[in-house]
Order: structure tokens, then sequence, then C-alpha cells
């Protein structure tokens, strides 16, 4: 079995899974698998910690797993750390199932863990998957219709996490254990189909078998070969999103025009909103909001993808909380979520032709110049709201600041993130917009408050 040894050493050394300087948080269950990885990580010098955690799922089993992997870390010499956690209960408390609640769970502690040993030395984790999850992975994510890049199986590194058996398959490890007379202890919840990867280990792939008998290694050799065809695919759709897709103020910008100029169109949109927590029974639905009314939206979990005009842009469905930012008389600087405002008291300097101040080089929208006696101060800084009017500059009749918004043709997230200054109940400036015209400035005007804005990220379309 010393080819195992050496195949196992070679897939680590080729892919720099696990560095001599780094030591290793090493998730070990107690299974064949898990035991394998510890066993050759100690023969090959790898400097390392088990962790283990009980999901308390298994009652008396459960305990069993525990006490025989802290026996197996005191034969290895190599400290072990343990958890219990109620799994159900935080399944239960999330709306998770256990599977899924179990792994969130495992890997917040192991990246806790692994956190705490990285101030002192470089530090990964590892688990203990091999080629044939790798297999059931990509299977499952076929059927989920994950898409291309979901043909690649796991992936031996991903930051701080690796894979280092995953040049083996479940019959050379069962193959090592047994000639080196390693101890493991079976999990029978590994039984239970209801579980979609033991359906498709128990179930699936040995029905598959009885038509293909090959299929193992077919199966093998064809998820090398996505990994290569999803590398040559990831570079030449990320070279042509970045042509395509323009980033504003924490969105994403998509010209649909150039966006179905593009061959293989609606494949280069489906690998942009995965990006976004859409999933593929939802291409459709944005694929036909492309040709809607400004306004229309496909929402995922995370993002909302919005039609406005000839632009498709994905934004966040996070809202910050309505701010009220107060504005003291003596404050020069105001920092808020949507920018900052610089305040300046001015005597007026201005020169006027037909009652309009000379502003060399034009009206410029960041800055607001107002007549300061008109001020009450505090002056109140928040997010528009619907049934805001003001009487915009130039104007003698109000105007819903939704209506001036629009006429704006402004898409429905910059609506969004537009805030007004308010004093005494009265809009004196949509911000970077338009200032109410009851607080212009005219020649009679002594004394001026110019208030200049700067946005964090523009994101005006």
């Amino acid at each position: 079995m010393d080819l195992i040894h050496d195949k196992f050493v070679r897939f680590v050394k080729t892919e720099q899974l696990l560095p001599a300087d780094h030591i290793v948080v090493l998730a070990v269950s107690g299974g064949v698998d898990s035991v394998v990885l510890a066993e050759l990580c100690y023969v090959t010098g790898t400097r390392f910690v088990i962790a283990h955690m009980n999901f308390a799922l298994r009652a008396a089993e459960s305990k069993r797993d525990q006490e025989f992997v802290e026996s197996l870390a005191a034969k290895l010499g190599v400290a072990c750390h343990v958890k219990e956690v109620d799994t159900a209960a935080y399944a239960s408390e999330r709306h998770l199932s256990i599977q899924e609640a179990a792994r969130e769970l495992r890997y917040a502690w192991f990246e806790e863990l692994r956190s705490s040993l990285a101030q002192v030395t470089p530090a990964r984790i590892a688990t203990a998957h091999h080629l044939d999850d790798s297999v059931e992975t990509m299977l499952m994510n076929m059927f989920r219709g994950t898409g291309i890049t979901g043909l690649r199986g796991i992936l031996p590194r991903q930051q701080h996490l690796v894979r280092p058996m995953l040049c083996l398959t479940k019959d050379e490890i069962v193959a090592y254990a047994n000639s080196h007379k390693l101890q493991w202890v079976t999990d029978s919840s590994n039984q239970l189909d209801k579980y979609t990867r033991n359906y498709f280990r128990n179930q699936l792939i040995p029905m598959i078998r009885t038509v293909f008998p090959h299929a193992d290694q077919n199966l093998y050799s064809n998820l090398h070969r996505f990994q290569d065809a999803v590398m040559l695919y990831r570079e030449s759709v990320e070279r042509r999103l970045k042509k395509l897709v323009e980033f504003r103020g924490g969105e994403v910008h998509v010209p649909i025009r150039k966006l179905r100029m593009q061959p293989a169109w609606e494949t280069i949109l489906f690998e942009l909103l995965q990006q976004y927590g859409f999933v593929s029974k939802q291409l459709s639905q944005v694929v036909n909001l492309l040709d809607s009314e400004t306004g229309k939206q496909v929402v995922s979990d995370s993002h909302r993808a919005i039609k406005n005009r000839q632009w498709l842009i994905i934004a966040s469905l996070v809202q910050e909380d309505a701010a009220y930012v107060p504005v003291e008389e003596i404050d020069t600087v105001v920092e808020y979520h949507g920018g900052r405002l610089v305040i300046a008291n001015l005597e007026n300097a201005f020169t006027f032709t037909d009652g309009k101040p000379g502003l060399s080089g034009g009206a410029q929208l960041s800055i607001a110049l107002i007549e300061s006696k008109q001020l009450r101060f505090p002056l109140l800084l928040r997010k528009a709201k619907p049934g805001d009017y003001f009487y915009p500059l130039g104007m003698r009749k109000k105007k819903k600041i939704a209506r001036f918004l629009i006429d704006l043709k402004l898409s429905k997230t910059a609506k969004e993130s537009v805030w007004v200054l308010e004093s005494d109940k009265k809009i004196v400036w949509v911000v970077g917009y338009r200032i109410d015209d009851r607080f212009r400035i005219s020649e009679n005007t002594k004394n001026i408050t110019q208030i200049t804005y700067t946005a964090v990220n523009s994101t005006r379309r």
C-alpha cells in the first residue's frame, strides 16, 4: 500500500496543500476516511491538531464517536479539540435541514480554531473528502442545475480549506486502512437514503454500475476533464464580463443591447446572476425581464435584478434602516451613509444677471448655495420618503420629489438612495440634485450657507 502513500504525497506536493510551515486543523469524525487522513498526515510529518464536533444526533453513537476520536488523538500524540452542539435546535431556529445546519456549525467552528492557531503560526483546515465524494458532488450539481462550474466537483483548495485525499478513491482508502490495521467507527446515518448524498451513493450510482460496469473509472476521468474545461470556460466568461459589466455604487450595471450582442449571451448572463444568489430556474425570468417595462424586477435571496430603460441593474436587497442625521449650526462636516457634506458660511460675493447668481462654469449639482437667514437649526438629513415635496429652484409651484426623480429618469435603486436636507419641516435640498426655490440666494442676500456634497459612490443612471 506504499503506492497509496506515495500518491497522497505527490498530490499534496503538486497542489501545495500542506506546507511545512503550517499547522493543520484536521476534521476527524472517526470514520475510515478521516482516520486514514490522520494516519497519512502523521506518517508524513505534517503538524496537525484534531477537531471533532459532536452533533448530538445519534445519542450513544455520537458519544462513542467522540471517545474514539479522543483516544485516536492520544495515540497519535496530538491535541484534540471537541465541541458538542445541539444541531437539531440550530436547524429548527434557522429553518435549515439537518445536513445544512451541521455543515454551518462545523465549518464555523473549524475556522474559529484555525484563526486562533493562525495568531501564532500559519494554519489551514483539512477535511477527508476523497475522489468518490467529488464525483457524487459533480452528479448532484448536474441535477441541481448549477451550470458548468458545478461539474468541477470538490476543489482541492478553497482559501484556508484543503482536501488532501481527493486523489484517492474510497476503495483505496479502505484498502490502506485494512493493510495498516487501522480502526475506525461507522456512522449509521450514512445508510439513511433520506439524505441526498447518501441516496446518490447507496442507490443511484450502484444502479448506474449495473448498466455501465466501468462507470466509476469513467466518472473519475471525466471529472478531471471537466475541471480543465471549467478553467477554460471561466477564463472566457470572466473576460467577457469584464468588458460588459459596470460597477456603480455597489451595484452591477449591464447594458442590455451590448449583452445581447455577445455570443452565448444567456450563458454569460447565467454566470453573472449566479454570483448574486440567482438560481438556474430564474434565468428565463431575467431574460424576459430584459423586454419588460422599466422598474420590473426579479428577486433572489440576496439581490434583485431590475430593468431600467436600456440597462439591467443588480442590487443588494439589504437596505440600511431609515437614517436621520441632525445637522447643528456649528457643524462643518457631516458624514453619513450616502456621502459627505462640507458646510461653509460665506458673504454674498456673487454677481447677478436677471435675478440669478453668476457662477463661473455654470451651476454645480453637488453644491447648494442657500440663504443663511432662511435656515432653522438643527437641520435634518434623511432619506427621501413618499409624500415629500419641495419647490424646485426656478419654480413657484411645489412638486413631489418622487415625480421630480421620475422626470430625471433615475433608476429604481438610484431613487431609493436619494437624501434630503430639511429645515423646520421644509425640504431645503434634494441632495446632489436641486435646492428648494424658497431657500435660494438673491441680490439682497448678505450671508450664504454653502454645502458641498461628495458621494460615497455614484449610483446615478
